[in-house]
């Protein structure tokens, strides 16, 4: 759970960064350098391969479970809920996309 929330933290700041036109070429770092923000597409694709880490943690810890090999049972739950959550909280962020990609859309100019 936490590496996603790092990772949509990392999206967020890299969206921060896009300034618009004539906007900051970076982001600040903590050493007060800029760092050139990283594209959305990266940012969404490693969000999506840490969703599936949590899930293979899952699948691996609740087959651990039913084979007898020494997981424990509140291991496994745990595992379980971190894979569950961090799918709830991507495929909320996919929902708030295609709202705002309709609401683009539907813009008159």
């Amino acid at each position: 759970m936490e590496a996603t929330i790092n990772a949509i933290n990392t999206a967020v700041s890299g969206l921060q960064g896009l300034g618009g036109i004539g906007g900051s070429p970076g982001i600040a770092s903590s050493s007060g350098q800029a760092v050139a923000p990283s594209p959305f597409a990266d940012l969404f694709t490693d969000a999506v391969g840490q969703v599936d880490q949590l899930e293979s943690q899952a699948r691996t810890a609740t087959a651990g479970l039913m084979s007898g090999s020494g997981v424990d049972v509140h291991q496994a739950m745990i595992a379980t809920q971190k894979a569950s959550m961090a799918f709830e909280l991507g495929l909320a962020v996919r929902n708030k996309a295609v709202q705002a990609y309709q609401q683009v859309i539907g813009m008159q100019f």
